[in-house]
């Protein structure tokens, strides 16, 4: 399912379009982008062109003038591809490799092959490749009947049926299996997430841009084990380990796969069942990669996937990495009143994120007063096992206590819920 020829390091031209107000500043700087892209899917950048237009050419997207440019520029590099950083249409991409004679692809197609090197576990590689069946589905191509199976005998004759039908069929086929595969991968993650709320710990996971930095972070603080590459997209499989807070609470602490502007729609749609983990979080450190040309971007960009999967609300804490590289992350951790900054690398300012994320977790949960009878004393041990007891006083036939819990221990207490009241010190007779 290769997109990019990677037995030999192919020439690309890059291709980038500010359409209507986009600024030339912003379409250089998704090109530098797509540069790091083309390299990590095992291409080399020989040359750019960027064009301004008031609207997308419906047929080639550049325009007959800028392909005809474009074709020279690609004879003059020797360019295997041109890829463009906008979405081309089946048509355009059609049209285009009429006009400049080699392979016309774009960004999409990039992130797809760069997705099918990385995948590694059976449910990512499935994943990868129900997204790309997606993706190349209206692109099929055929010669009508040129290909058609001819037939004889009376009700038989005619064109038959093309092998671009056939082509079709198959890819569908092939989809409808990979989904069924997912839906059932997806149950199992789903009941690992059911099992993983009864244990009663808070689950926390690590988002950002790709390449920020969250698998070192992970490995870091948890020993994961986790592969760390500079290189775009290193890890797609999700991984969850137990970490211990500096208060002495524990977490789950899962990892995700990175995301990235523009990131594909099938991609988003066959990686929603990792997603998940995302959405049932309380918690998101967002790493922020801080000698990064545009942080602030990457945040949006991150923020905008967030929103798309159904996990704009879940609690953010953004934590801006790689401070040992550049003093921009002080400056961004001012911006951004209540961020951290850290060194996943160095271990630099770690011991503040772990402080950050107990203090937000716990400002999360419900502060409830409870009066419990003396002789419910597994209703007492249940308390002090689960919740935060931040007050507790001793009365005749019954312990007063104001606990910070979750929402689960919230209702699993409300019997014993009583009106706030003052309450003294713990352990104030």
């Amino acid at each position: 399912m290769s997109l990019i020829e990677r037995s030999f390091r192919e020439k690309i031209v890059l291709v980038g379009v500010a359409l209507g107000g986009a600024s030339l500043a912003d379409t250089e700087d998704h090109l530098d982008e797509l540069a790091l892209l083309v390299d990590t899917a095992g291409a080399d950048e020989m040359a750019r062109i960027v064009q301004r237009r008031d609207s997308a050419d419906p047929a080639t997207l550049i325009g007959s003038g800028k392909a005809a440019e474009l074709r020279e520029l690609a004879l003059a590099v020797d360019a295997d591809t041109v890829v463009f950083d906008a979405e081309l249409t089946p048509a355009q991409s059609r049209n285009l490799e009429k006009i400049l004679g080699r392979t016309a692809i774009d960004r999409t197609a990039v992130i797809l092959d760069i997705f099918a090197q990385n995948a590694r576990t059976r449910e990512g590689k499935a994943q990868v490749e129900l997204a790309q069946l997606r993706y190349r589905l209206p692109r099929l191509r055929g010669k009508g009947k040129a290909l058609s199976q001819q037939a004889g005998g009376i009700g038989t004759r005619g064109p038959g049926e093309t092998q671009l039908e056939v082509d079709r069929r198959r890819l569908l086929r092939r989809m409808t299996k990979l989904e069924s595969e997912l839906k059932s991968v997806t149950r199992t993650r789903r009941v690992q997430l059911k099992a993983r709320a009864r244990s009663r710990l808070s689950t926390v996971s690590l988002v950002g841009y790709t390449n920020a930095g969250k698998s070192t972070l992970l490995n870091h603080l948890t020993n994961a084990g986790v592969l760390v590459e500079d290189r775009l997209f290193a890890t797609l499989d999700p991984r969850t380990r137990r970490l211990a807070l500096s208060g002495g609470e524990s977490v789950l602490l899962s990892d995700t796969v990175g995301f990235v502007r523009k990131l594909p729609h099938q991609l988003i749609e066959a990686f929603r069942s990792t997603l998940e983990v995302v959405n049932e979080s309380d918690l998101l450190v967002h790493v922020v990669d801080s000698s990064a040309a545009s942080p602030v971007g990457q945040i949006e960009a991150v923020r905008t996937v967030l929103a798309e999967i159904g996990a704009g609300e879940v609690p953010e804490l953004l934590a801006f990495n790689k401070a040992d590289l550049t003093p921009e992350a002080k400056r961004l951790a001012e911006r951004y009143p209540g961020s951290v900054m850290i060194s996943a690398l160095t271990g630099e300012g770690v011991d503040q994120l772990l402080e950050a994320v107990g203090d937000r977790l716990r400002a999360l949960a419900r502060v409830v007063e409870l009066e419990v009878p003396y002789e419910r004393g597994d209703v007492l041990a249940a308390v002090h096992r689960e919740g935060e007891v931040l007050v507790e006083r001793h009365r005749d036939e019954a312990a007063q206590l104001r606990v910070r819990v979750d929402e689960a221990g919230a209702a699993r207490f409300r019997e014993w819920v009583v009106e706030p009241g003052p309450v003294a010190a713990k352990g104030d007779d």
